[in-house]
């Protein structure tokens, strides 16, 4: 396809804010409040001091690594609906590490536990893709059924053998001991070394997709994987090695939001981040340029939210609504363009 011009991009966006904005303010305006108001609240919830801003970027980071990862699988065709269930059990396999190591020094425990987050994600996004190239079975499907898993499993060690001492409640195992918390500076509501971290992935997998033989390969078998062979390349195994990278990173976003948010493993661990990341690289269209942007908008999004309940009695839902409004803006406008160049 033929890339767009800065034109068409400024065009493309313009309509789809402007298609975005229409539906939400019409959905809010049924509930008997002001749009204005609504965006007016968001907007100073989410960037209104650097407390909420630190917290946007506490949403920001999980968010950005789980959509990195899919790049991977949807530059080479896979729909990676597992992302859900890899975060679940980056979160499992960090908390084993602590629980396991308790009382090692945090030097050893923290490492430990990020490796045992990425082994975890990327093993179980592997076994998706295991079920798609060895057994045929659809990745969606596959991805599915294992996020159904994953949440089955989580909830099992919370209420069986991890439990709090004597109760099993919904606010999950016992807090980590605070030197396993994941480092951050004193007066920094967000961690800097795991923002750092992040952006080294961004970078990372922008030099990667772009440069290297493994970015070649995802893009020459996702274009044509019949044509694939005749370069040499086996599509299962850049499939399957896709799908372990993609669940390392969603597991390391799971690790974060054990050891750096909750300090603790929750049933609600993931929040919904592995879903929520496929419509960021829907709206990115599978770029890697939009994803932080991107991202940062949808992580300002959840965080203003939270001010509609307070400030105008409304349902903090009202974030979902807007973000699936613009994923169906970005999908028109992307359809219409596309009807129009192949009638043109």
């Amino acid at each position: 396809m033929k890339p767009q011009s800065f034109r068409q991009t400024l065009q493309h966006l313009f309509w789809t804010l402007a298609l975005a904005l229409g539906l939400s303010s019409a959905v809010v305006a049924l509930s008997g409040a002001s749009p204005w108001d609504a965006y007016r609240h968001i907007l100073f919830g989410s960037l209104g001091s650097w407390q909420k801003l630190a917290q946007v970027f506490r949403v920001w980071i999980p968010l950005t690594l789980c959509s990195l990862g899919l790049l991977y699988t949807f530059q080479i065709g896979l729909w990676n609906i597992g992302a859900e269930g890899q975060v679940v059990l980056g979160a499992v396999g960090a908390t084993a590490m602590v629980r396991w190591f308790n009382g090692a020094p945090p030097e050893l425990v923290l490492p430990a536990a990020l490796l045992g987050a990425g082994l975890c994600g990327g093993f179980w996004a592997l076994g998706a893709g295991l079920l798609k190239t060895r057994a045929g079975v659809n990745e969606i499907f596959a991805g599915l059924g294992l996020n159904f898993v994953a949440t089955g499993l989580l909830l099992w060690l919370i209420f069986g053998p991890w439990k709090q001492p004597g109760i099993a409640s919904m606010s999950g195992t016992e807090t980590f001991p605070e030197a396993y918390w994941f480092p951050g500076l004193a007066g920094w509501a967000v961690s800097p070394y795991a923002l750092g971290a992040t952006l080294a992935f961004m970078g990372l997998t922008a030099w990667i997709l772009k440069t290297t033989r493994l970015g070649l390969a995802l893009k020459a078998i996702g274009r044509n994987p019949q044509a694939s062979y005749l370069l040499g390349l086996s599509p299962w195994r850049w499939m399957l090695l896709a799908m372990l990278v993609a669940g390392g990173l969603a597991g390391l976003a799971g690790a974060y939001q054990a050891l750096a948010v909750y300090h603790r493993l929750i049933p609600n661990i993931s929040s919904q981040y592995g879903y929520l990341a496929l419509l960021v690289v829907m709206l990115a269209d599978e770029r890697w340029q939009p994803i932080p942007v991107i991202c940062f908008f949808f992580a300002a999004l959840n965080v203003g939210s939270i001010q509609l309940p307070m400030m105008l009695r409304m349902d903090s839902s009202l974030a979902g609504v807007i973000q699936g409004s613009l994923v169906l803006s970005a999908l028109a406008v992307q359809g219409l363009t596309s009807k129009r160049r192949n009638t043109s």
